[in-house]
């Protein structure tokens, strides 16, 4: 087994390539995406999105859909006008949530100018979340050796997965997408409310090795948003390789969130940085993050070079590192989410409490921005008066929501 020595050498990025070797030699590799084939998306006379619910009145021949499909009730739509804007408040000092909150009690402003709320939902809707995480040998890397060999690496990521999908989770109501990423991004399972099938997921991941260095971050949360392209539903069986996807900011009618666990650290995307923030912006899906990697930074940080190795970001530097951990906490405070760099396994239980109490207290709120298609960033600012004086009670509460509207351009 590697020895601590191999951090003290003068060149960082040849020690971490015999760590990853190490960890190849440690943890077999076997591909998720070879157990399993995939099935196409759904067709009817042409081919729908996969994550798109079927149109009830084209299923009145057809037997009740398993559990894991949302009832007519929920039928996905697409809003091209409606900015939409997750909100949670709480008391400035002592953090106490506040909810009972009513339409009037709030008020919602586009670069300084009060905006008319359209639309509007409290906290008792359930919840739909898409489950991100990182599934790469560079995120194993860190979790093996900050343990210090103790347990496989792929645990630091699986490990909150996992108490995610069964503390936090409310089945039937609550639906649940989980999507791994290395080299590219690949849904596990659609949106389910059944325990089994999540039992699966974990089940699978746990199974299994991740087979790739890369962890193209960015592109993931682009698929995830905004949807796209890839690889079919692994947990389907599918025979088709493929499948287009509709991502959660179509998705209306249902109080929503990304669970993302990661490093931070993107090798290799397609999609660069400013895009991926952009996108984050724009799709008013609020981002909880249970950030990894960091007890290996707080081992071996002073010992890393400033640069990334030869191996770019698949071997990193110290601001690689920081830089990741920087861009996690940016995705989670614009999009209105909450940051959590986890270092031990005893502080998982504490952030997803805090977690779950965020979700389910997401005051939904919409305003129409108007036919605007000047291609700009707007802010958006929400306050709150939650003793209805007429006065916002901006210095005794905080709204946490999304801060920025990217208008389409023309």
């Amino acid at each position: 087994m590697m020895t601590r020595n191999l951090f003290l050498s003068r060149a960082f990025a040849a020690s971490l390539a015999l760590l990853l070797c190490g960890l190849l030699l440690a943890e077999p590799a076997v591909s998720v995406r070879a157990q399993s084939r995939r099935l196409p998306p759904t067709t009817d006379t042409q081919q729908q999105k996969k994550n798109k619910r079927p149109d009830p009145s084209e299923q009145k021949e057809q037997e009740p859909d398993p559990q894991d499909v949302l009832p007519e009730v929920e039928t996905v739509k697409v809003s091209t006008s409606l900015v939409n804007v997750e909100a949670v408040v709480y008391h400035k000092k002592s953090g106490k949530i506040i909810q009972g909150l009513k339409k009037e009690n709030f008020a919602v402003f586009e670069d300084g100018v009060q905006q008319p709320i359209t639309n509007f939902s409290t906290p008792e809707a359930p919840i739909t979340v898409s489950v991100v995480l990182e599934y790469s040998k560079l995120g194993s890397m860190f979790g093996f050796y900050g343990s210090g060999g103790q347990e496989p690496g792929r645990y630091e990521v699986l490990r909150p997965v996992a108490a995610f999908v069964s503390q936090v989770v409310r089945p039937p109501d609550d639906y649940v997408a989980v999507i791994a990423y290395d080299m590219r991004a690949t849904p596990i399972t659609d949106f389910t409310n059944d325990p089994q099938r999540l039992n699966q997921v974990v089940n699978l991941l746990l199974r299994n090795h991740p087979v790739s260095n890369e962890a193209n971050l960015f592109d993931a949360l682009k698929l995830t948003l905004v949807g796209g392209r890839a690889e079919s539903v692994i947990l389907d069986n599918p025979k088709e390789s493929m499948a287009e996807y509709a991502g959660m900011a179509s998705l209306q009618g249902r109080r929503k969130a990304v669970f993302l666990v990661s490093s931070g650290i993107d090798t290799f995307s397609r999609t660069n940085y400013d895009q991926a923030r952009k996108i984050a912006q724009n799709a008013g899906v609020p981002i909880y993050i249970i950030g990894t990697g960091n007890l290996f930074f707080k081992k071996y940080g002073d010992q890393m070079g400033a640069l990334d190795g030869l191996g770019g970001a698949t071997t990193p530097g110290r601001m690689t590192m920081l830089q990741a951990q920087n861009a996690l906490k940016t995705f989670a405070r614009e999009t209105g989410g909450e940051y959590f760099p986890i270092t031990f396994e005893g502080e998982i239980s504490s952030a997803l409490q805090s977690i779950n109490a965020l979700m389910r207290s997401q005051y939904s709120l919409g305003y129409n921005p108007g036919e605007r298609r000047d291609g700009k960033q707007h802010k958006i600012v929400v306050k709150v008066d939650v003793d209805g004086d007429g006065q916002y009670d901006d210095k005794e509460y905080v709204v946490k929501n999304r801060q920025f509207y990217n208008a389409p351009k023309s």
